[in-house]
């Protein structure tokens, strides 16, 4: 007994194709080449890592032209962690304005860098989780995040 070397099916000696598959079977049959799969558009992990890349903005950009649920999910997150991470650094910069210069710039200073250690952290974390395939929930965010991706 033979077997086919495309499927695996068993055959009958001197058979010269696969009743499975139809492949040619023998010391003469030339190998089958098969080209490689193909995919439309980028994988889900690289989707998802892309929704963090340049923070609320592609989470944006993915929101709005893929509808997968773990790209969607990645966008709205996105969308969420920084873009609430945006508007308190604005609201910290105009506090800072609004109580003008004079003994704040310290308490400024490191206000800032402590929510720019945030975000730093957030994103590379983010994107790591994502591009593993994984689903991490924000704790406060990803409530909202799958309100958004209508999860």
């Amino acid at each position: 007994m033979a077997f086919c070397g495309k499927c695996g099916t068993q055959t009958a000696d001197g058979v010269a194709f696969c009743p499975n598959c139809g492949a040619a079977i023998g010391a003469a049959a030339a190998p089958v080449y098969s080209p490689a799969p193909t995919t439309d558009g980028l994988q889900e992990n690289v989707a998802g890592l892309l929704c963090y890349l340049v923070g609320w903005l592609t989470g944006l950009i993915f929101f709005l032209i893929d509808k997968r649920p773990f790209v969607r999910f990645h966008a709205a997150q996105s969308m969420v962690v920084f873009g609430a991470l945006f508007v308190f650094r604005i609201i910290l910069t105009f506090l800072f304005l609004a109580v003008g210069f004079t003994g704040m710039w310290a308490l400024h200073s490191m206000l800032s860098l402590i929510l720019s250690l945030v975000t730093l952290v957030a994103w590379v974390g983010l994107m790591v989780v994502a591009y593993q395939g994984k689903k991490f929930e924000v704790p406060i965010a990803a409530g909202i995040a799958k309100n958004i991706a209508g999860q």
